[in-house]
């Protein structure tokens, strides 16, 4: 009788590699602690890079840990970590569930194991990818007026004036990424972009 694994897959997945992971992993490891998991047990598997595809280096390793029958859960911070398009999300979801994996979104407390599980998956991947496409839509709208203006030169550096320095003092302060975005009046990757800048 094959022996059954316990080891639990964290995945992790920011859009860039400016981008830092720490949040995501601050709300999955305190998961794993209120529910008992033992750290010894955790596989951490990190991605830095667009959700637009799945052809991602981290996602392949733990793809490949899980055909191999060595994962028995998958936890992510939210399910558009895992895939900003629906098809490619609920063909993972679903082989997943399949070979009998649980799998878990921790921020959207819900655990996706079984049919109920999968139907609200692909409703939440539908509005990941709705998302996605709206924000390029609005994106490529903003920039053709621009151009059109002449008005449009790109993004530039040092044009944030005091705005990094503002997020990096809000942060030593202990706000998080998306209050500092709040706070600020600007996107989440905006205020990792200030990170960078300022550093």
């Amino acid at each position: 009788m094959p022996k059954v694994s316990n080891t639990v897959a964290c995945y992790v997945r920011v859009s860039t590699v400016g981008q830092n992971e720490a949040g995501q992993k601050e709300e999955i490891k305190r998961w794993l602690q209120g529910n008992g998991v033992d750290p010894k047990v955790v596989v951490w598997y990190v991605d830095k890079m667009s959700g637009d595809n799945m052809a991602r280096p981290s996602f392949k390793r733990m793809q490949a840990d899980i055909f191999a029958g060595e994962i028995s859960t998958v936890v992510i911070y939210k399910l558009d970590r895992l895939s900003r398009k629906i098809r490619d999300g609920i063909d993972a979801l679903c082989a997943w569930c399949d070979k009998g994996l649980r799998v878990v979104s921790v921020t959207q407390q819900i655990d996706f194991s079984g049919t109920v599980g999968q139907i609200i998956a692909a409703v939440l991947l539908g509005v990941a990818q709705m998302e996605q496409e709206n924000r390029r839509e609005r994106q490529a709208v903003g920039i053709a007026v621009a151009k059109k203006q002449g008005k449009y030169k790109g993004r530039r550096s040092g044009t944030t004036k005091a705005a990094p320095e503002r997020a990096v003092e809000l942060r030593e302060k202990g706000l998080r990424p998306e209050e500092i975005a709040s706070a600020l009046g600007v996107s989440r990757n905006t205020v990792f972009r200030y990170f960078r800048e300022a550093s």
